[in-house]
């Protein structure tokens, strides 16, 4: 998977803005690698207001449970970064927001100073999980991104803003394009 520009991520969110403005939807996010970064370009486009309910940086496991309300004992058992843990993020960010969408992505922009017990067993740099949930169902898929630290993160964006749109579109196996 090639890394999306910055215009390309750009047109992706106005885009996604797009589509849930013309239905009167909303999302919000709660992000840990990417750090705000969905966030900051969901809300590049004009008018995001109108779309776009908010969004926690979800960085630490303390976050994830205090932000997020994640149980620890579900963290300590599924890891910090995990299908399961970001699907999770997706929801609980969804229903504590009344937000129509919830989205959430986990995993390892790097560099990593190894495997940390804490993360789940899927500890690898460039390892990134998303997750789009509504009151229908969570869609979540798992991508292995390479590049430095910018680069796993952008190309993070435009994967989770990708797995939207297609939730969008209708599709709910989280299928690339």
């Amino acid at each position: 998977m090639s890394h999306p520009t910055a215009n390309d991520l750009r047109r992706l969110a106005e885009e996604v803005g797009g589509i849930l403005v013309e239905r009167g939807e909303t999302v919000a996010t709660a992000e840990s690698c990417t750090a705000g970064l969905v966030a900051a370009t969901l809300t590049l486009v004009p008018g995001s207001s109108d779309f776009f309910w908010g969004g926690v940086v979800v960085y630490t496991a303390a976050a994830k449970v205090e932000l997020a309300g994640i149980d620890p004992e579900f963290l300590a058992e599924h890891g910090t970064v995990s299908a399961t843990t970001t699907e999770a993020l997706a929801a609980a960010i969804s229903a504590r927001s009344g937000a129509t969408y919830g989205v959430a992505v986990t995993g390892w922009a790097g560099p990593s100073a190894g495997p940390d017990p804490e993360h789940g067993p899927d500890d690898a740099v460039g390892r990134v999980f998303g997750a789009v949930a509504d009151h229908r169902a969570t869609v979540s898929r798992r991508w292995d991104f390479e590049g430095d630290r910018a680069a796993v993160r952008a190309a993070a964006v435009g994967a989770v803003l990708g797995l939207v749109r297609r939730r969008l579109a209708g599709s709910d196996d989280g299928a690339d394009d």
